[in-house]
């Protein structure tokens, strides 16, 4: 496994803030956070983080103030800014800072999970090996082009499956649920009552492809009563 990245959200309202830095821990991230915006410029020009999730209305100072004077002193600095603000003015203010993205509130958690993913790629700060899913010796998949390399034989991936596997691999120390597989891969609320045997197909179809022997996993195992673990060896 490769290390955690570290993000720090710069956040004054508590209830966005404690479900941002939930979320970012669900999904295998590292996350400091700040609750004004001095401390959250003295936090951002550590050089401590990966990226910085910038809210532009804080106390004491605002988000654009932070991410021009982080700006100085490090210009290659992941930034996300995040506002009620949506006007053009404002992101053309934002962006002109130097932030990376601009998101507004009120937004999707997996949208927002998936901005912070663009950005890291390009930035450069997710290296290239971490495009690749390696299971064992002898299997690579690139998440980006849904390929798989198995010795000489070339497998073909859908997103969904990707995005399985990915997730799985973000919380490889534990088993995955169906009902979690369905809530953060899917989208689907905890509180609709989904079929679950739709993560058992989907499951199945992956260890037809990653799998020697696809009635006995190596890699994609059931933990019964618990749900789905990928194992890396």
């Amino acid at each position: 496994m490769h290390k955690k990245l570290n993000i720090l959200v710069v956040e004054d309202e508590i209830a966005i803030r404690t479900g941002l830095v939930d979320v970012l821990v669900f999904h295998g991230y590292k996350v400091d956070y700040a609750e004004e915006g001095c401390d959250g410029l003295k936090k951002a020009i550590s050089g401590r983080f990966d990226l910085v999730l910038l809210d532009v209305m804080l106390p004491g100072m605002d988000g654009f103030e932070i991410c021009n004077r982080v700006r100085e002193q490090n210009k290659d600095q992941p930034i996300i800014m995040l506002t009620a603000k949506s006007s053009d003015e404002d992101i053309i203010n934002g962006l002109s800072l130097g932030a990376d993205d601009y998101v507004a509130k009120p937004f999707s958690i997996a949208q927002l999970v998936l901005r912070i993913q663009a950005v890291l790629r390009r930035s450069g700060v997710v290296a290239e090996q971490d495009r690749l899913i390696e299971l064992g010796d002898e299997l690579s998949i690139d998440v980006l082009n849904l390929s798989g390399q198995w010795g000489e034989t070339t497998l073909a991936f859908t997103r969904r499956e990707v995005d399985i596997l990915q997730y799985l691999t973000a919380n490889s120390t534990r088993p995955v649920s169906r009902e979690e597989l369905l809530n953060k891969v899917w989208g689907y609320n905890k509180d609709i009552n989904i079929e679950t045997r739709t993560v058992d197909i989907h499951v199945a179809k992956l260890r037809r492809k990653i799998e020697v022997d696809h009635k006995n996993p190596r890699y994609l195992v059931t933990v019964r009563g618990a749900g789905y673990r990928l194992l890396n060896k």
